[in-house]
């Protein structure tokens, strides 16, 4: 039962905790309310993209456990990359604190561009998985700091 449950945990944590704050915030987004900077997507497509994302962060985890001790930076990293994440959404859309928010985000690219190197230099498809979250999040940094600026 133990094998199968620790899969499943390593995959579906990141979605777990992302649905949380979800619920934690629902009731205080905003966005639509807020100057949108160009390009900025509609509402819809935010918890399609996370959904996914979360999805392949889970997926990038699992396999690198399945090659590597769990007791790692990589592993360490993973969890403070998926605490500063979590937090980002409760600093910008609970407290509404929109400049911690730019600085914060811009954190958690750091993080993840260091996630990625380290998982790279020990299984590179795990590596490969996180490059749709560091666009993503690369992306989110430029709203986040246009929704700053725009309002």
């Amino acid at each position: 039962m133990k094998r199968t449950l620790h899969p499943l945990f390593y995959l579906f944590f990141p979605l777990v905790v992302g649905s949380i704050v979800g619920f934690i915030i629902s009731g205080s987004i905003d966005y639509t309310n807020l100057n949108l900077p160009p390009l900025a997507p509609p509402k819809i497509i935010f918890p399609i993209a996370w959904t996914i994302i979360y999805l392949l962060m889970g997926l990038s985890y699992l396999i690198l456990q399945k090659n590597d001790d769990h007791h790692t930076l990589a592993s360490i990293i993973y969890y403070i990359q998926l605490f500063v994440n979590a937090m980002w959404s409760i600093i910008f859309f609970l407290w509404k604190w929109r400049f911690i928010a730019i600085l914060w985000i811009i954190l958690l690219d750091f993080l993840v561009i260091y996630l990625i190197y380290l998982f790279y230099k020990k299984v590179r498809l795990s590596a490969y998985l996180n490059i749709p979250y560091i666009l993503w999040i690369l992306f989110a940094t430029y709203l986040t700091i246009g929704i700053y600026l725009l309002n």
